[in-house]
C-alpha cells in the first residue's frame, strides 16, 4: 500500500467515524431535481455514502431541493413537498437569494448550499447537520436571518411591548421573582404593582402562551433564556 492509498484509507476511516458519533442510524435522503443530470449525479452519491440511503416517499429525514433561483417560485415548490416527518430541506441554488429567510425556515429550510461554492463534502455536512436538527447556512445567509430578526424586533416586536421570546418585559420581571420563590404580595411590593395587576400579568401570559400553571410559565421563559 502506498503512503496516498494510506492517507486516504485514513481519511476514509475519520470520515466514517465522525459520522458514527455524530448520526444516530442511516439518514433517509430524497432528492428533488427538476434536471435528470442532476438527479442522478445526487442520487449516486447518496447511494456511496455509507450513512445515506436515498428514497423516493415522504419516510426521509432530509429533502434535497435544487432550484434555479430562491425566489417565491421556490417558496411554492418548499409549500407542494412539505412533509410533516422530514427534519429539514437541503436547498441547492444555482442562481441568486432574493426570498426572505423567515419564509424558507417556517417552510422547514434548514440548510443552503449554492452551486458556485459547492462541494461534496460541503453536501454530506449540511445533510447530516439537518438530520441532526441543525442548521447549515452560509455566513451570509445568517446574517440575513440576523438582520431580519432585528428588524422583526425593532418594527414589530418593540412597539407592542413584546421581546423575541414572545415575553413582555413585565411579564419577564414577574417570572424571574415567580422563580426565585416571591409569592405574588412579594411581587407587587417589589415591582411597586398590585397583586390583581400581578395575577392578571401571569393569567394572561399564561392564556396567550397556552400555558399551564406558573411552574410551566417558569419552564418557559428558562428555555427561552430570559431568565
Amino acid at each position: 500500500m502506498t503512503a496516498s492509498d494510506s492517507r486516504s484509507a485514513a481519511a476514509w476511516m475519520y470520515k466514517t467515524q465522525r459520522i458514527d458519533m455524530n448520526v444516530a442510524g442511516t439518514v433517509s435522503v430524497k432528492i428533488c431535481a427538476a434536471d435528470p443530470l442532476t438527479r442522478l449525479g445526487l442520487v449516486s452519491h447518496v447511494r456511496q455514502e455509507p450513512r445515506m440511503t436515498p428514497v423516493d416517499d415522504q419516510s426521509a429525514d432530509v429533502i434535497v431541493l435544487t432550484v434555479g433561483n430562491a425566489d417565491d417560485q421556490a417558496l411554492d415548490t418548499l409549500r407542494q413537498l412539505t412533509f410533516p416527518a422530514c427534519a429539514g430541506f437541503l436547498v441547492i441554488v444555482a442562481g441568486s437569494w432574493t426570498v426572505d429567510m423567515h419564509a424558507a425556515i417556517e417552510l422547514g429550510v434548514r440548510g443552503v448550499l449554492f452551486r458556485c461554492g459547492f462541494s461534496w463534502a460541503s453536501f454530506d455536512e449540511a445533510v447530516y447537520a439537518i438530520a441532526r436538527g441543525e442548521g447549515a447556512f452560509s455566513p451570509e445567509l445568517q446574517g440575513m436571518l440576523l438582520d431580519q430578526m432585528e428588524r422583526t424586533i425593532k418594527d414589530v416586536l418593540a412597539p407592542r411591548g413584546l421581546t423575541a421570546c414572545g415575553l413582555t418585559t413585565r411579564e419577564i420581571d414577574i417570572l424571574r421573582l415567580v422563580a426565585n420563590g416571591s409569592d405574588l404580595e412579594d411581587i407587587a411590593e417589589k415591582l411597586r404593582y398590585s397583586e390583581r395587576t400581578v395575577k392578571n400579568v401571569l393569567y394572561g401570559l399564561m392564556k396567550r402562551l397556552n400555558l399551564r400553571n406558573r411552574a410551566h410559565a417558569v419552564s418557559y421563559a428558562i428555555r427561552a433564556g430570559v431568565i
